[in-house]
């Protein structure tokens, strides 16, 4: 299996000048804990995430540092952490050119890249747009899905797999953190609905993508429990800065 398989295709994402408020409250409200940044016109410039507001000044959890320790680091290394301990911008705080992935890279490449560098997701990109993010919990719907079946998956199955998000992704009911798995024509769903109509929605619209044998619904209830998830549905805090609006731009 590769990458675009089960990365999350519709990601949150903040711009470099979206308040660390904003970016807080974004990943409360979506129980993310990392969200890619990305500029104007899309292209991912850093990532974001829960260890970025650990040592913060606001808490009281800022380094103290000797002045022995003072005399010994840099000039540079200091003011370094001061901006990131200080900063009110997400652009002071993150992590610049993050690494990334490509859609069609092997589960095991994204293993063994996330075991040797110590990350819990991946952004995914083409050419330098963000086009997804793969994060460690984004195995376990596969895993539950395929455990246990024979290594059916086929050419057919991800054809399968692209019509359905294709049928779901622009409507305006569509899950958040929408996750769709498909082995010899049966699919499970899982993610976050808004409610029973949603759920329901969701489930037809899979039921009537041609070849599609039977559907297992796997939904969560908006809220989510806390949760280290990786993705969840595209807003952008760059042009709207305070927004708690949960719809897609």
């Amino acid at each position: 299996m590769r990458a675009h398989q089960i990365m999350t295709q519709h990601v949150i994402t903040v711009g470099a000048d979206t308040s660390i408020v904003d970016a807080v409250n974004t990943m409360l409200l979506y129980h993310v804990s990392a969200l890619p940044v990305v500029d104007a016109a899309g292209k991912l410039i850093g990532i974001v995430s829960e260890g970025d507001f650990i040592r913060r000044a606001e808490i009281g959890t800022r380094p103290s540092r000797g002045r022995w320790l003072r005399h010994l680091l840099s000039a540079s290394r200091t003011a370094a952490d001061f901006v990131h301990e200080r900063g009110r911008k997400v652009g002071d705080i993150m992590t610049p050119a993050p690494l990334t992935i490509t859609e069609d890279a092997s589960l095991d490449e994204i293993a063994r890249m996330m075991a040797s560098k110590g990350v819990k997701r991946l952004p995914v990109i083409r050419g330098d747009r963000l086009v997804g993010i793969v994060a460690c919990s984004d195995f376990l719907p596969t895993i539950a899905s395929l455990a246990g079946l024979a290594p059916t998956f086929s050419v057919a199955d991800d054809q399968l797999r692209t019509d359905i998000l294709a049928a779901i992704g622009q409507e305006p009911w569509r899950p958040c953190r929408l996750k769709v798995t498909v082995s010899d024509g049966v699919v499970n769903l899982s993610g976050i609905v808004r409610g029973d109509d949603a759920r329901r929605a969701t489930i037809v619209a899979a039921e009537n993508v041609p070849g599609v044998r039977d559907v297992h619904d796997n939904f969560l209830d908006h809220p989510p429990p806390e949760e280290d998830l990786g993705g969840g549905d595209i807003v952008s805090l760059q042009e709207q800065p305070s927004t708690t609006d949960d719809e897609p731009l």
